[in-house]
Order: C-alpha cells, then structure tokens, then sequence
C-alpha cells in the first residue's frame, strides 16, 4: 500500500479511488469514504462519488487474525455465485487482491436502499404491519438460500458434505481456545453437553451462517428483504443451523440482551414460535431437533463475542460505534444457551411430545 496521507483506518483511499474508477461502473472522483455499520467482524465502507453514487466495500478486521477466518476473497466467490438466483444480494462489482492498493483483499458491491435494524429505535420506525413481517420475511430468505442448487451455481465444493454439527463443534471450540481472553468453566461444560446431543447429519444445503437482522436490508413499508449481507460465515451444512442462528439472536421481552440486539424486542415483532413455524411451513421440513440448533447458535455466539473482544482489545481500530464488548457479555448468552441445551435433552428422550414455545 501507499503511504500517502488518505489512508485511513485500513483503506488506502487514493489507490482505492482508482480502483473503482477501473471497474467500469461509472465511478467521478472525487469519492469520499466513511466507515459504517455495527458489524463486529468485516470491515465495511461506504465510498460516495461526486455524482453520489454509492459503492460498499468489505475487508478483514485489522491486525492479527484466526487462520481461515474473515475470508473476503471467498465470500465474493459466494456472492458471486448467487448473482441471477432467488436469494437477494447486492451486484458485485469486482475483488482487489493487488497489493499496490491493499493489503488484503478488498470487495467491492452495490449499495441496496433500505432500512437495517440495528436496534429498537430502528424498528419502532417501522409500522405494525411491518414489525410482525419483518422476521418472517427474513425467515422465507433463508429458505430461499437453502433451495439453491448447489451444483448448478457452482457452491458444491464450497465446504465438506461431512455432518454439520461435528464440524461446527470442533471447529468453534478451536476459535475459542484461540481466542478466549480468560476461563468461562460454564460455557465449557455447556460444549460438552452440545456434543452428546449432536442430531447427526440430514440435509446438506448452502447456509448463510451468521443469520440476523442487522445483516438484512429492508424495505421498510413492506419489510420484505432486499438484500441479505456479510456472507462471510457462508458454508455447505444443515438448514436448521439457520434458523437455529436467528432464534439466537431474536431476543424477546424479559430475554437477557444479546450483544445489544434487541430490535426484535419491540412490540410487534413474530415471537421465536412464530418463525420456526413460518419456516417448516415454508420448506416442509421436520423442524423437531431446532432446540439443538437455537442451542447451537447461542454457543456460537458466545465465542463470537470473545473472538470480538480479542480483536478489539488486541487493535482498538476494530471498534465500532458501539464501543468495546464487555467481559460479562458472555453471561446472559450461557444462560440462555443452558436453557436451550436443557429443552434439546428433553426432545431427545420425548421427540414426539416436543412443540416450539415462544420462549
């Protein structure tokens, strides 16, 4: 990279003006470039020409990283992949590997209008028709996703076709002892309890991985999704880890908060019951083994939040507006992930007597 003085937090701005100008999409300089969103993991920028034309780009966090995570180059392969299906995504205009304007690789897609439900205040904008919408909306997305022929975009070899859970489990216990800032003896013995009711292996189809609402772009009179974003945890595995995801991070009133993700506690919006039930309509499928997978989710999301912390502790540039993730963050998110893990041991010795319940 250049060491000219319009570098900024990770973004060598003059080399990644030319860039953009080079791809053909009717970038004018100047172009000014902002940093935004809450994401915790990607960096995203808003670069904004002299006409207003709007194009985002997405980079690996700064400093050290895990080994295999925060892979750009492969979610531009994912992107690219589902350009044309019926999963909405924004246009990807190109990925820069040269190392004369970045360092890592950089990726460039389309700015999709709408709204992004980063908290209650974003969803109290939202009408009553379109709060109760919104979840399932984004419900039937991810089915969407899961019908994808993986043969015919090319994603077959995306990931093992080996069974899901196994490798998520080994795989997450390695990123948090890699990344874990000190003992949580709790979450441990929870890892434990999730590996002796792992369902086994079912249904092999392109999962988003990282399901939420802050990773979805709205309409917001309609609430329909106009666009599903940051694919970065993308990978080939069971359906109902989706959904197992976005019930994790679908807190509802009288929850523990969630890493402040909290838009889904505003009056109005489908209770957790209500998804699970949009989804096995929507797709068919047995949704029987969900506790396991919310369980899942919730455990995940604890050592995401660790992961989180590590960086910012480790290079504070990681910081976003919400500022550093606390220590005890971790806490509510066990407490519920037990609960979770507890209702996934009462359906594998009562499958037949288990029903979804709002809680």
């Amino acid at each position: 990279m250049s060491d000219r003085s319009d570098v900024t937090e990770g973004l060598d701005t003059g080399a990644t003006t030319r860039w953009l100008a080079g791809l053909g999409i009717g970038i004018e300089e100047p172009v000014d470039y902002a940093r935004v969103g809450l994401g915790q993991s990607n960096l995203t920028y808003l670069a904004t020409d002299a006409r207003g034309a709007r194009v985002v780009l997405r980079r690996p966090p700064l400093g050290e990283l895990l080994a295999s995570a925060h892979d750009v180059a492969r979610e531009h392969r994912i992107l690219s992949a589902l350009q044309g299906t019926d999963v909405p995504v924004p246009v990807v205009y190109g990925l820069c590997e040269d190392p004369a304007v970045t360092d890592v690789p950089l990726l460039a897609v389309s700015f999709v209008e709408g709204a992004v439900l980063d908290g209650r205040e974003d969803a109290e904008r939202l009408g009553p028709d379109a709060r109760h919408a919104t979840g399932l909306e984004l419900v039937d997305t991810l089915a969407r996703i899961h019908a994808v022929d993986l043969e015919g975009v090319d994603l077959a070899d995306l990931a093992s076709h080996k069974p899901y859970a196994a490798r998520q489990l080994r795989r997450w216990a390695g990123q948090w002892e890699l990344s874990r800032t000190r003992d949580v003896p709790e979450l441990e013995r929870l890892s434990e309890r999730l590996v002796a009711l792992d369902p086994g292996a079912h249904e092999v189809v392109l999962v988003h991985g990282d399901s939420h609402l802050r990773n979805v772009i709205i309409d917001p009179q309609t609430a329909r999704v106009r666009a599903i974003l940051d694919w970065e945890l993308c990978t080939l595995g069971d359906p109902l880890a989706d959904l197992g995801t976005l019930l994790a991070y679908w807190p509802m009133a009288g929850d523990p908060p969630t890493m402040r993700f909290d838009a889904s506690t505003t009056p109005g919006f489908a209770t957790r019951a209500e998804l699970v039930d949009r989804y096995a309509r929507a797709t068919g499928r047995d949704v029987s083994a969900v506790p396991f997978w919310h369980a899942l989710g919730l455990w995940k999301l604890a050592i995401i939040l660790e992961g989180v912390r590590r960086r910012q502790q480790d290079d504070p540039r990681n910081l976003t507006a919400l500022g550093a993730i606390p220590a005890e963050a971790v806490s509510p998110v066990s407490a519920r992930m037990s609960a979770r893990i507890s209702r996934a041991m009462a359906v594998a010795v009562r499958p037949s007597r288990w029903s979804v319940t709002s809680r």
